[in-house]
């Protein structure tokens, strides 16, 4: 973990912003103290509570399963990637970017990184594992509907080139289910993402927690030691007492340090129970306002038109004047041709073949080429489900769930998602 250093030290470096859904920051995606290896598949079950119409508190139940398994540090790609999302792609929840691009705005690379190396790597392996995990709740809010709803969603889906060197953009496609609920006027919590990664796994979850709980009240809740440290930080349930706390205060220190919390106390409260309380840090409002907003000349496009030949001002005014998804897409296309075909496919050169592109495009003279649609639709099929990661789903369905129905009971018509919550609970 890197050291943690006082807040208003950091703020004049501040450039990099993340984005948590309210629902899921209130308990664990996964556990601390698993998954020292990718390939070992998960299901995690994870509780929280609310409070219902009726002003009753209630008790949400979340199922989580990652057929690739899941690191805690998982999460940093998760709210970074949904922050650039919201920030600078056209709102229809897809984001294409190259990886370098994605990488410098989460600042985990600088422009000195040299591209292929050890955290593009952990970049597409964390990619790879957050794409096939499946979220179950019996409890999430939708701010839409300000209500509970049972719901079942995966975060995202990609395309990405099959050449590992290419050039070409990745493309993260969200789940329009998750997505709606982040879209929506308080669905979501910005957050310092820069601070945030200073953080261990457990203060992480611990520090989106309190900036969810300590909007607009004058009173922070008192947490049981039990639920805080099990369900919502993840450490394993069959730990000590003395062990969950000595983790518990590692992870309220750290906070501490940052200004978020101060005066935490762990005590033994009624029934036998520890309760822990802290009230807000002297940095906190500081922390809930830190942010930045998407600039055009640092869009995720402008890697690719840079790649094609254009300088920054040039690239910066074509994403001005023509549609995200236009520009994605020619970007794509010319970067394709020239890995496909090579230089002589142009009459003149890239630039001016993706400029002319763009041009037809925009008034419907220009499609893009058949070869292209072929190439994007193989890319899609190579990158379907292992058959490794289709078993494990399989297995950890039947386990979660029970055995499927049989042939006939299926007949006409899926099963559907209040079905399997039904069998959950």
């Amino acid at each position: 973990m890197e050291k943690a250093v006082p807040h208003q030290k950091r703020r004049s470096s501040r450039s990099h912003q993340g984005l948590g859904q309210l629902s899921l920051i209130e308990h664990a995606l996964c556990p601390l103290h698993r998954n020292k290896s990718s390939g070992i598949e998960l299901s995690h079950d994870a509780r929280f509570h609310y409070t219902d119409s009726a002003r009753k508190r209630r008790q949400a139940n979340v199922r989580v399963i990652a057929p690739l398994g899941l690191f805690p540090t998982d999460e940093v790609y998760l709210w970074g990637l949904l922050a650039l999302t919201m920030a600078y792609a056209s709102g229809d929840g897809a984001l294409t970017a190259t990886p370098h691009w994605c990488l410098r705005r989460m600042g985990l690379v600088d422009s000195g990184t040299r591209r292929g190396g050890r955290q593009y790597q952990q970049f597409a392996a964390a990619i790879e594992r957050l794409s096939v995990v499946n979220y179950l709740s019996d409890a999430c809010y939708d701010p839409a509907r300000a209500e509970h709803r049972k719901v079942s969603f995966h975060f995202f889906s990609y395309s990405l080139p099959v050449n590992p060197a290419s050039d070409r953009a990745w493309t993260i496609i969200w789940d329009p289910v998750f997505f709606q609920l982040v879209q929506q006027t308080g669905g979501g919590m910005k957050f310092d993402l820069k601070l945030y990664k200073t953080l261990s796994p457990a203060a992480r979850r611990l520090f989106l927690l309190v900036l969810k709980v300590s909007y607009g009240k004058r009173r922070l809740p008192v947490f049981e030691l039990r639920h805080l440290a099990v369900d919502v930080l993840g450490f394993a349930s069959t730990l000590a007492v003395r062990d969950m706390k000595v983790k518990v205060r590692k992870a309220l220190e750290q906070l501490e340090a940052v200004g978020a919390i101060q005066n935490s106390t762990i005590t033994k409260g009624d029934r036998s129970q520890w309760l822990i309380a802290f009230e807000r840090g002297d940095s906190l409002q500081q922390i809930q306002q830190s942010g930045t907003l998407a600039a055009e000349h640092d869009s995720p496009l402008i890697d690719g038109l840079l790649t094609v030949g254009f300088d920054h001002g040039s690239a910066a005014r074509i994403v001005q004047r023509y549609s995200h998804r236009l520009v994605a897409e020619w970007i794509d296309i010319t970067l394709a041709a020239h890995e496909r075909f090579g230089e002589a496919h142009f009459r003149k050169s890239p630039m001016a073949f993706l400029l002319d592109s763009l041009k037809k495009a925009q008034s419907g003279e220009r499609t893009p080429p058949d070869w292209w649609q072929q190439s994007k639709r193989m890319e899609l099929k190579n990158q379907k489900p292992t058959v490794r990661g289709q078993e494990v789903l399989s297995r950890l369905m039947s386990e979660v769930f029970g055995e499927p129905p049989t042939a006939p009971a299926m007949k006409g018509r899926p099963e559907l998602a209040r079905d399997l919550l039904k069998r959950l609970a």
